[in-house]
């Protein structure tokens, strides 16, 4: 995978527009000190290299009756079947994240559900049939940090890796 080095005009529009998607460009331009078609182009180049990937609104899962966060951790009985099972869990609304693992699982999910109750049906009616050798549940009790992967922490990180 390639890596690209940002200069000082990538990391400011990157710091503000991941601090407000909806800030507009002009807003950008100005506290950048260039033009709005600037900020516009280098915000096109960077969706184009897959630097930026999209925008979104966020949904509250519990303002819409899902107050039960919880991952799984999922094995498989027959390792062949990756595909299949990872198709089923897209179509699973309440599958919100699916990660191939290293260590003790071969997939890892997040799910959102109604209750314990709706929970437990979940694991026992959609996910059990997928053909599990065995899951793991952790229920999150609430969500301490969300965010997008820190501008100012990759640049430090690779000061570092200079220094030494």
């Amino acid at each position: 995978m390639q890596q690209y080095n940002l200069d000082a005009l990538d990391r400011k529009i990157l710091g503000m527009i991941l601090a407000d998607a909806r800030v507009p460009f002009l807003e950008v331009a100005r506290a950048a000190g260039v033009s709005g078609a600037a900020i516009h182009q280098r915000v096109q180049r960077l969706t184009s290299l897959g630097i930026l990937q999209g925008s979104e609104y966020i949904v509250n899962p519990e303002k819409l009756g899902l107050s039960t966060c919880a991952y799984i951790g999922l094995n498989l009985q027959d390792p062949s079947s990756f595909d299949k099972v990872v198709e089923a869990l897209y179509n699973m609304p309440e599958v919100v994240e699916c990660h191939y693992t290293t260590g003790g699982f071969d997939l890892f999910i997040k799910i959102y559900a109604q209750n314990n109750h709706h929970l437990l049906n979940i694991i026992h009616d959609k996910l059990q049939p997928l053909g599990l050798s065995r899951s793991e549940t952790i229920i999150s009790f609430n969500e301490a940090i969300r965010r997008s992967i820190s501008i100012d922490s990759l640049s430090h990180g690779r000061e570092q890796k200079k220094e030494g």
